[in-house]
């Protein structure tokens, strides 16, 4: 066991049922947490892309990706919001710890790391943490019976394929800027941007769904 899975693991059992409190919370807590979140992400935005020609576009993706965020657990769906971050928090642990031990043919020269192995893991793990969330949605403070059909699957799978490209997409830009991670904030893992990068791509996606069908 890799000293860098240890600290990886440490970081995550802290940072993980932290950020689900002021989820859960809600209202100012969570608001407050959002907030404190932007400004990190921004900050690591500005780091990895200062003097390039999309440092501003991505300013405003990022804007627009945490006002999708707020909305979706304010003022839309909350089961829906747990939904995708459950499922992204999946598909990374699940990209990442199928990858370290099945190895394989690299998914991307953009981002080496990433293997076909990690990506069916992802897709695994995805779809396991969302049945968990499903029929136990008492434990989030939600009521009402959890129904996991081919529909949810269906739904879990492309927010699990968003969150992977939205993974590349920041690595293609680490690269660009030849760094290695977005920021050093949270041990084992990198900076912030490291860790929700498929998270600013799967909420908007999650939005602009939520929005045709509506």
């Amino acid at each position: 066991m890799s000293k860098e899975f240890i600290t990886r693991s440490i970081s995550s059992l802290f940072l993980v049922p932290l950020s689900f409190f002021f989820i859960i919370k809600g209202n100012y807590l969570f608001t407050l947490f959002l907030l404190i979140i932007l400004l990190i992400t921004l900050y690591e935005w500005h780091l990895i892309s200062l003097k390039k020609e999309y440092y501003l576009p991505g300013f405003i993706f990022i804007f627009f990706s945490f006002y999708t965020f707020y909305y979706l657990r304010n003022g839309a769906d909350y089961k829906i919001f747990l939904l995708v971050i459950i499922t992204c928090i999946g598909t990374d642990i699940g990209g990442y710890i199928f990858g370290k031990i099945l190895k394989g043919p690299k998914l991307t020269k953009i981002s080496p790391n990433k293997t076909y192995a990690g990506m069916i893991g992802s897709f695994i793990l995805s779809i396991i943490f969302s049945y968990i969330y499903i029929y136990n949605l008492s434990f989030f403070g939600l009521s009402g019976e959890g129904k996991f059909n081919l529909q949810i699957i269906f739904i879990v799978i492309l927010i699990s394929i968003i969150s992977q490209i939205g993974d590349i997409i920041i690595s293609f830009f680490k690269r660009k800027s030849k760094l290695k991670n977005t920021g050093r904030i949270i041990p084992g893992h990198g900076g912030l941007l490291d860790r929700i990068d498929g998270m600013i791509f799967a909420y908007p996606f999650i939005f602009v769904l939520f929005k045709i069908i509506e």
